[in-house]
């Protein structure tokens, strides 16, 4: 079995002692090893993790679904709690990350770059297709663009000139769910529907279930629909939204996650 706690989403219970933020992270436990997926914004997830009995004294490594703020930002914060020897990203992962605004563009990176982890002795193991954890998880980056409705919102541009992103830097996490898959995802700025087609065929595995940001927040209720409709089709039975799912996608869902949400899968 695998266990999920989310240290930190942008919502919280009522009245929880636990801190909520614009972001996203991730404890990871399955049979073999513990690790952080994703680390929020401010490094309030680790704070969060001592309220949620999550001893971080053992991790060794972490994961860095894409280089956004939201994401990667709280990366500096966790070396305060873990002893952290490795830290897995995507290709292109350096390429610094802004949004365009009306007064030109504003900077959406992790805030450090290579220099940081090796002045701390820090591997960076890079997944550019499929990279294997243990014998139940998985990285998988590098998706085929199936679905062209499924597509970047212009706003965000990468490097120094400004160029379209293309989010080449985006992995997600894979874990076995029975006789199929779940998948962890963290933005889905690539298309939750490209990282799901994709993950079936490379597995040759149904995917059971679809869990985290799905980034839908803004899209037209055209889209929304379709891709539900096409996630049916896809064979997946379970969907738990968080973070940048969008208010008007996670409605179709009972089950939404939060800050201090527990996912248990076997």
């Amino acid at each position: 079995m695998t266990t999920l706690k989310i240290l930190i989403e942008n919502t919280k219970p009522e009245d929880s002692p636990l801190t909520s933020e614009h972001g996203l992270s991730f404890f990871v436990e399955t049979e073999r090893t513990k690790f952080i997926f994703d680390c929020g914004h401010t490094g309030a997830a680790f704070d969060n993790a001592k309220i949620l009995g999550v001893d971080l004294s053992e991790i060794k490594f972490a994961v860095l679904s894409h280089s956004h703020y939201d994401h990667a930002g709280g990366f500096k914060k966790l070396l305060d709690f873990a002893p952290i020897e490795e830290v897995y990203t995507g290709e292109n992962f350096w390429a610094e990350k802004f949004s365009r605004t009306d007064d030109g563009f504003k900077y959406r990176g992790c805030g450090f770059d290579k220099n940081f982890l090796t002045a701390r002795g820090i591997e960076q193991k890079i997944c550019r297709d499929v990279l294997k954890l243990d014998e139940n998880s998985w990285l998988v980056g590098n998706f085929k663009r199936r679905y062209d409705f499924e597509t970047v919102p212009k706003k965000f541009v990468k490097g120094e000139k400004k160029l379209p992103d293309d989010f080449s830097d985006e992995i997600i996490l894979v874990l076995r769910e029975g006789d199929g898959l779940s998948i962890v995802t963290a933005c889905s700025h690539v298309g939750i529907l490209n990282i799901v087609a994709d993950v079936r065929e490379r597995f040759s595995l149904p995917v059971h279930s679809v869990i985290g940001g799905l980034h839908l927040t803004g899209a037209t209720q055209e889209r929304i629909l379709r891709t539900i409709d096409e996630l049916k089709i896809l064979g997946v039975k379970k969907i738990l939204p968080c973070h940048c799912s969008g208010e008007n996608f996670m409605k179709n869902f009972n089950d939404r996650l939060s800050t201090g949400s527990v996912i248990k899968i076997e």
